[in-house]
This record gives structure tokens, sequence and C-alpha cells, in this order.
């Protein structure tokens, strides 16, 4: 019984970072509107304090173009349309560009 307990003990506790990642995904978005120097920094902080959010990165091709951002989240506590919102909000309209699950 005891070495019955220990291996479900073991394997629960190999299951559970499996688990915590099974929620992981990233999404690219194309933000419009933010075609200045400022924009890329207000946009990352504004994803930032998404919750859910782990990472943001951000690119812009010149001065003058969208902003581009990656960002890795919990699908269990945000969603791509959270984020959206979030940037919206702030005067960047966005839509996704790219997802994929973790």
């Amino acid at each position: 019984m005891k070495k019955t307990l220990g291996i479900v003990v073991a394997l629960g506790l190999f299951a559970a970072p499996l688990a915590a990642r099974a929620g992981e995904a990233t999404v690219v978005l194309t933000v419009h509107h933010a075609g200045c120097v400022l924009c890329g920094p207000i946009v990352k902080s504004t994803l930032t304090h998404v919750k859910g959010v782990s990472g943001v990165t951000v690119s812009q091709a010149d001065a003058m173009a969208d902003v581009t951002a990656t960002v890795t989240y919990d699908a269990a506590v945000t969603s791509p349309g959270a984020m959206i919102k979030a940037t919206t909000d702030h005067g960047y309209p966005a839509e996704v560009a790219k997802s994929s699950k973790g």
C-alpha cells in the first residue's frame, strides 16, 4: 500500500508542471495607430498589465509602421480578445495576426 501511494504521489508531482503549462499560449497581435517612438513601449506596458499575460515583446519595422506584439499568456486566465480590448481602450486597435497553444 505504501509503495502504491508513493508511486501515485510521484506521478502527481511529475504531472503537475505539465498541467500548469497546458494553458500556456502565444498570440501575435498587429497593433495599429502605433507609429511613434513611445507607442511600442505603451503597447507593451498595456499588454503586460492584462491579467494572465506572462511575457510581451514588441517590434516595429520602422517608426511609421504598425507594432507587432508577441504575447505569451495563460489561456485559462485571459484571451486574445481581452488583449485587443486593452490596447483598443488605450487608442491602439489591434487584431490577431497569428496564435498558437503551447
